[in-house]
Parts: C-alpha cells; structure tokens; sequence
C-alpha cells in the first residue's frame, strides 16, 4: 500500500512562485515584498514562527528569492526550503540598528530600492509582540510601494490536487481524534482530561503509521487533536468559548472539535454530542441544527454564491423560530489556516469553483441552555459537493451513555 501524500512537492512550490511572478509582470512590478510567515510556508515550505522580530520574503520577477530576517533563522531555511536562495539577517530587535533599517539597506543591495514592489502590509513588518519601527515606505522614498495582498490570498482559495490530498489525509486523522474523545467522553471528567487523552493516542498513532516520512509543519501542538474548548453544559452555547472550570455531567450538551495537521494544511470536524438520554427540547434544536446543515450542504455546487449557502441554512433557523439564537454564518475557507477567504456570509457574493474547500457548520445557541453545532469540511467538485469529513452526524449516534 502507498503512503499517503504527507507535503507539497517541490515542483508545487516553484509553480506557486511562476504564477507569482507572472501576476508581478502583469501588474508592472518588479518584486513582492511579503510578511505573512503563511505566505512564506505557501510558496516555499519554509514556517517562520512570527515573533517581535520583523521578516519578509522578497520574491523579485527576475532574480533570486530573498529572505530577509532574524540571524536564528539562518540556520532554519536550508533545512525546509531550497528555493530561498539569499539569506539576509540582523542579530536581533531591536537592536543597535532597527530592522527597518537593514531592510532598506538589504533591498538597496538587491537593486530594488528605486523600483516598483508590491506588498501584502505597507509598514513592511507584522505588528505583533510588541514591534514598534517605521514603516519601510519611510526608508525608501525613492521605491514605489503597491499594495498586492490579493496575490497570494487569490491564488489560496482554489486547492490543487496535492492541497485536497493533504486535506483529506487531515481528515482521517481528525476522524480517529474524534472517536477516541467520544469513546473516552464520561460525566465526572474535566474536558481538558479526555481531550489530552484523545489527542495524545491520535497522534501516537499517526506517526507511528507514516513513520517515518511525518512531521508536523506549522504548529509544535499535537499533530492530530480533539477536544470540547471548554463547550460543556451551559458553555457550549458559546460559540468560540476557551475553557471552563466545571467537570462534565449528565444531561448536558457538548460541543466539540477536531482535526489533524498534514503537510502544514488542516481539516474541521464539529460534532454536537449529549451526556445521557436527551430531552425532548435537546432534540428538537440538534434536529433543527442538523437540518440546516443537510439544506446548507445540499446548496454547495460549482456556480453557487457563497451567501446563498449561508442564507439557506439560515432560512432553516429562521422557519423553526429560532432567528434570535444565530449567532455566526454558515462556514468558511479552510485549508492552511483554520479560517480563510471565501466566507459563507450573506454578505459574501464569491462564485464557488471546482477545488474550493470549506467548513460547513451552521449553529444555534440558547444563553444558560446549550449550543448545537457540527462542522463538515467540503470540497467542490466539477458537479456538486464532497463532504471530506465522515463521522456520523446523526443524534443517536452521538449520545454518551456512560454513568
């Protein structure tokens, strides 16, 4: 039996790079300056952990591809990517000289100070643990700086045959977290308790079956995961809630989550589960939750707008009387991050394409009752939909029976 496919190919990475470069010739620019460490992973395979340390990659029409950083990256690279091929780095911020300023001496060395580029963040660094500088356009007044996010974001949103590989591979992995959670899901246990448990034995299984090609790509957390993020009893009618301190009982309702990181890509599965025999009221929202998204998936096809599958679901919501307990749209992109472009969103008017993959995971949430959501991931196929994601949805399923 063949492995399955654990990365992108090299050959992948430098088509994403062409398509880059072509875009920069139609656009009339001479290089793209870029600072998301995912726009870094997308086109070379290299993760930068984003820090106060400012990077970018520069990736010029013609010429070498240029890291510019901090020096404890320089050892990093060659270790993940061949296609950087210029490593430029500072020792540290902020240092005796700011970053900005090696930046603009870097991009003067690279012949590219009087020229056009275009940029995914003017300021030419992320702003995040507490990075304060000039921005770059400061530095060069003589280079004309254009903005050019869309150029990755645009090639991201339609997956190739090797991303949906990935995906799926993500999938079956976040399929064993989530069997192993519900199996170990008993009243009396804290969620953090069984989640580590589940989380730990998917993982340990996972690498010991793709031995010895897997590792994980952008994140140091388990490489496949389940859990219920504090979603417990009263909690699971907050839709993005963290943690509780309660330990989990009869009668209520639990929301949980899981996937896998494959190749640096991910996967969302959602399952809303009951700790002993529902009430009526429970199973009258679980079958209105799950309603809307039998509607809401049966509304995915090449063509189809992204709000029309929200508005779908929410029409569902609206007609059992429940308008009032919405409280987010339907789904989103999926793929290297956990929410990306397009979003299934009223106000979101995007054509859905062939190779487009989402999460499907419309919900409902009474305050001080319970919350009811599953997720699906989808891939748009040439003539409908494919739900990549298969545990079961169904409320008998889904019910713990433990005492």
């Amino acid at each position: 039996m063949a492995m399955p496919k654990l990365a992108i190919s090299k050959k992948e990475y430098e088509k994403r790079i062409e398509t880059v470069r072509k875009e920069l010739v139609k656009r009339k620019l001479d290089a793209l300056y870029l600072t998301s460490g995912i726009s870094f992973f997308y086109l070379t395979g290299y993760s930068y952990i984003a820090t106060e340390r400012p990077a970018a990659l520069i990736i010029p029409v013609e010429g070498e591809i240029t890291f510019m950083g901090p020096l404890l990256e320089i050892d990093h690279i060659p270790l993940k990517t061949t296609l950087i091929e210029t490593i430029k780095t500072y020792a540290d911020y902020p240092g005796h000289k700011h970053p900005i300023d090696h930046f603009a001496s870097f991009l003067k060395e690279l012949g590219l100070s009087d020229k056009k580029i275009g940029t995914d963040n003017p300021a030419g660094a992320a702003e995040i643990w507490g990075y304060k500088g000039p921005p770059i356009t400061e530095k060069l007044p003589k280079t004309e700086f254009v903005k050019a996010k869309d150029i990755v974001e645009n090639m991201r949103i339609i997956k190739s045959k090797e991303e949906i590989a990935l995906i799926k591979e993500s999938a079956k992995w976040g399929n064993l977290a989530h069997t192993l959670l519900q199996e170990y899901t008993e009243p009396g246990l804290w969620d953090v308790d069984i989640a580590l448990r589940a989380s730990y034995e998917a993982s340990m299984t996972l690498k010991k079956t793709l031995e010895p090609e897997y590792e994980p790509c952008r994140r140091s957390g388990a490489p496949a995961s389940a859990g219920f993020r504090g979603q417990v009893g009263a909690m699971s009618a907050i839709p993005h809630a963290i943690g509780t301190k309660k330990r989990i009982e009869v009668g209520e309702v639990i929301v949980t989550g899981a996937g896998a990181e494959i190749g640096g890509y991910n996967s969302e599965l959602e399952r809303t589960m009951i700790v002993g025999e529902p009430t009526e009221k429970q199973k009258r929202y679980f079958e209105v939750m799950l309603k809307a998204q039998d509607v809401a998936l049966a509304a995915f096809k090449p063509g189809a707008k992204c709000c029309g599958v929200d508005k779908a679901a929410l029409k569902v919501i609206q007609k059992a009387g429940y308008a009032g307990l919405i409280r987010h749209h339907t789904g989103h992109g999926i793929g290297l991050e956990g929410h990306e472009p397009p979003w299934l969103d009223v106000g979101d008017d995007t054509i859905m394409k062939p190779s487009m993959v989402f999460s499907c995971e419309p919900g409902i949430y009474e305050p001080g009752f319970a919350g009811f959501r599953h997720s699906d991931t989808v891939v748009i196929t040439e003539n409908g939909v494919e739900r990549i994601t298969y545990y079961p949805r169904d409320l008998e399923s889904l019910i713990i029976r433990k005492e």
